[in-house]
């Protein structure tokens, strides 16, 4: 409970940019924007500060991925299911760089 309790902040900062930067989209081209570059440097970003604070946790990326699901049927269609892995893999490369930049700190 206690690792869930640290992970909560940065899971929120993340369902944030799941849910709330798709708002800003306008077009095909604004979502994919936000899909391929906002969302990835959101989560990467987040992921990196975690790893650095808290070491690596495998639960960490497996819930990011969880947690964008929804926002497949609220903003996008089927073929973004695909981005779930995406993220969960750009999470885990940020907590694994995390973790070692956390070492020599």
């Amino acid at each position: 409970m206690y690792k869930f309790k640290n992970m909560l902040a940065y899971l929120l900062v993340c369902a944030v940019a799941f849910y709330i930067l798709p708002l800003s989209g306008k077009d095909t081209g604004s979502f994919m924007l936000i899909l391929l570059i906002a969302i990835p440097l959101v989560c990467f970003i987040t992921s990196l500060i975690y790893g650095i604070k808290n070491r690596f946790n495998l639960i960490f990326p497996v819930i990011v991925g969880v947690i964008f699901i929804p926002t497949i049927f609220i903003y996008y269609n089927r073929s973004a299911w695909v981005y779930i892995i995406g993220y969960a893999v750009i999470s885990l490369i940020g907590n694994l760089i995390g973790r070692l930049l956390g070492r020599r700190l």
